[in-house]
């Protein structure tokens, strides 16, 4: 008797064409539960006899449904830290598309089969459908949303989140990892005695043929769920407990089977080799429990063996595809409009840049109608829409979707955000001091996180605001944006960006980076000019805090530069991009952000120490600041040529408050600010 355990993988194999995938670590899984979980084994051990009995005498009468294919109601679990694991509805459409096509033999590559086999493959007779009811009775698109960090794990871990009954639903859960490997899934005999951990977990990037997938990909979910149906590899890798593991390829794999009758014997493949004879005889590498990942088909035997465990108790897979179940979970066939959603593929653009949106409203929506207003639409009914605005500004989205004579609503205000193009500075400086500053100047890239970027109020770098990502808490592993509105800075022929933060590490661990980012293309792509990452490179505290962090004094800063930003880029157009990628870290503080040419924001050495003036360039009020309790006794504003444009004194200004000078009536240029300060000049040259 073979013992089969759980948690099944599917892992890497390599294309003759060079493409690969993920190595597998199935087996060497199951000899490790059975010595780390010994109590699981009478139950796993007797669910799999129970099975197999089953299975067997199934198979032996010949039984065959009719009345349609076995419906398995189908959720997608999306667990994620706003990374690109957040997949879009339309992946996970695709890949439920891909999935019937291989089940039913469907797929148009079924051609290439070889001959030998061409005959042995089975339309299974089987199908996934996305509820439309959850364990509720709500309307459902079949998609659900999670953050969380156990993302970045993908193991049994995510199960416990979030799961809908097992013997209702199959669980796919999507996450960033999926323990290392592609995708993996209980045996339903594992299943039968740990329903907690019932389910599929698949790696983002291996679900489907689009989005973050490919098509070389596409076949992964199905060999999963053909392991949540009773199916071994194909070379029979199981684990008998006290015996070593069969690893694929290995030439000792002949002398095991995987108890389908029509799937010769095999070593199992890594490779496309369609002439290989491992065992003897002519190998099925076009299986899809093969891991050559140029899987076609299953086998009659396969389709027999997967329908038996449809039938049978074990796991409660037998509940599934009954009528009570499906009209329970929405997947009888009826199609009921319950809600209007549409996805866009961007949400930050400038004039002139087209915005593609994508209705994903459910279920059974026959017509739809878009409204923009403002915006310039290439339809107001296709399913898929782009739309461009003429005007910067903030625009609302409205779908209505329609299914005969009902028809359901809905509407996000303030969805799309346009750029003017071009931008209308050649420079800026941020302190954060004012909202309202900050708005007409840069955006938040959206995520659907807890947290994001946003003012603080109670630091900043000798002051009392700057801009912060307050991560201590949330453990994310994901990626924290904000970009500048466009600046026109075609006139400049050099450009620098400085600007001060504050970081520091919960604990030694991955690194995380604080990256500057500049784009010429409104943000369709970016070229990081400055990247800071490491315990000893972006820590300004010099060691772990193991408590949220917040700077409380000015040595808990650095002071940063960016002076690789190029006449290339010096455009009418460019934008820059802060971008913080967190791993389970502390919390990061930006202030004083300044953006102009070099000379513009030229500093004296002591000026850090001694005196500051902002903003850099300046429209209408430069602000002072003299620092450590000196005092500012007289300033002189002088154009380059010396002339005294502007005198004040006597000032006496002591630190810790602010003197504000108004330099409306100045002229646009460059001008030296000179400060006198305890018998000290500072000189700063600042652009209007």
């Amino acid at each position: 008797m073979k013992y089969f355990l759980l948690w099944i993988f599917l892992g890497s194999s390599v294309l003759s064409s060079g493409q690969s995938g993920q190595f597998c670590g199935t087996d060497e899984m199951h000899h490790q539960m059975f010595e780390q979980r010994p109590d699981l084994n009478p139950g796993i051990v007797n669910a799999y006899d129970r099975l197999e009995a089953f299975t067997k005498d199934y198979v032996k009468a010949g039984h065959e449904k009719g009345g349609g294919p076995y419906i398995i109601p189908v959720v997608f679990h999306i667990v994620h830290n706003g990374g690109p694991e957040n997949i879009n509805d339309s992946q996970i459409y695709d890949a439920v598309k891909q999935v019937n096509l291989q089940l039913r033999r469907l797929n148009a590559d079924t051609t290439d089969i070889v001959d030998q086999f061409k005959a042995l493959a089975a339309d299974c007779n089987i199908e996934i459908r996305l509820a439309q009811l959850d364990p509720d009775g709500n309307c459902t698109s079949g998609i659900t949303r999670t953050v969380s960090p156990l993302t970045a794990i993908g193991d049994h871990q995510v199960k416990s989140l979030i799961q809908w009954p097992p013997d209702k639903y199959l669980n796919v859960y999507v996450c960033a990892q999926a323990a290392g490997l592609a995708g993996h899934a209980l045996l339903p005999s594992a299943a039968d005695t740990i329903p907690e951990w019932d389910g599929i977990v698949m790696q983002h990037s291996y679900v489907g043929t689009i989005g973050t997938s490919d098509f070389f990909r596409r076949t992964v979910l199905t060999h999963e769920i053909g392991h949540y149906l009773n199916l071994q590899h194909i070379w029979g890798g199981n684990n008998v407990p006290g015996y070593y593991y069969l690893p694929v390829a290995d030439a000792g794999n002949c002398a095991f089977d995987d108890d389908v009758a029509d799937t010769p014997l095999t070593i199992g493949w890594q490779t496309c080799n369609l002439s290989g004879q491992s065992c003897g005889s002519l190998d099925n590498v076009q299986n899809y429990m093969d891991y050559a990942y140029c899987a076609r088909m299953f086998t009659y035997g396969q389709r027999d063996r997967m329908h038996a465990c449809l039938n049978s108790p074990v796991a409660g897979r037998n509940n599934l595809w009954t009528l009570t179940n499906l009209q329970a979970t929405g997947t009888d066939g009826s199609l009921n409009l319950c809600a209007a959603r549409f996805e866009a593929d961007k949400r930050i653009v400038c004039v002139g840049q087209t915005i593609n949106l994508t209705d994903v409203s459910h279920h059974g929506v026959e017509s739809r109608f878009w409204e923009i207003p403002g915006g310039n639409l290439s339809s107001v009914s296709d399913s898929s829409i782009s739309v461009v605005f003429d005007t910067p500004g903030e625009y609302a989205v409205t779908l209505t979707a329609f299914a005969g004579t009902e028809s359901v609503s809905h509407t996000e205000g303030a969805f799309i955000t346009v750029l003017p193009a071009p931008g209308d500075v050649p420079g800026l400086f941020e302190s954060f001091e004012s909202q309202s500053s900050f708005d007409t100047r840069w955006e938040v890239v959206p995520n659907q996180l807890e947290t994001n970027w946003d003012i603080y109020t109670e630091t900043g770098y000798e002051s009392t605001r700057c801009f912060s990502v307050q991560n201590f808490q949330s453990s994310y592993t994901s990626a924290f944006e904000f970009v500048s509105k466009p600046l026109d800075v075609s006139s400049l022929d050099a450009l620098l960006l400085t600007f001060d933060y504050a970081y520091a590490r919960k604990e030694n661990g991955p690194s995380e980076v604080l990256q500057v980012a500049v784009s010429t293309d409104c943000g369709a792509t970016w070229n990081v000019r400055r990247s800071f990452s490491g315990n000893s490179v972006l820590n300004t505290m010099g060691d772990t805090i193991p408590f949220s962090f917040v700077p409380s004094d000015i040595s808990h800063w650095n002071s940063e530069s960016v002076t690789n930003i190029t006449s290339q880029y010096l455009t009418d157009h460019l934008m820059i991009k802060f971008r913080f990628e967190s791993r389970s870290g502390n919390n990061i503080y930006l202030d004083n952000i300044r953006i102009g040419h070099p000379n513009a924001l030229e500093i004296m050495n002591d000026s850090r120490t001694n005196f500051s003036a902002w903003p850099n360039p300046v429209s209408e009020e430069l602000h002072l600041r003299v620092h450590d309790d000196q005092v500012l006794e007289k300033i002189e504003i002088r154009d380059l040529s010396g002339r005294i444009i502007m005198e004040q004194f006597p000032i006496l200004l002591t630190s810790d408050s602010d003197f504000v000078i108004d330099v409306k009536a100045l002229s646009a240029g460059s001008y030296n600010l000179l400060a006198f300060v305890q018998g000290r000049l500072t000189v700063i040259r600042f652009l209007k």
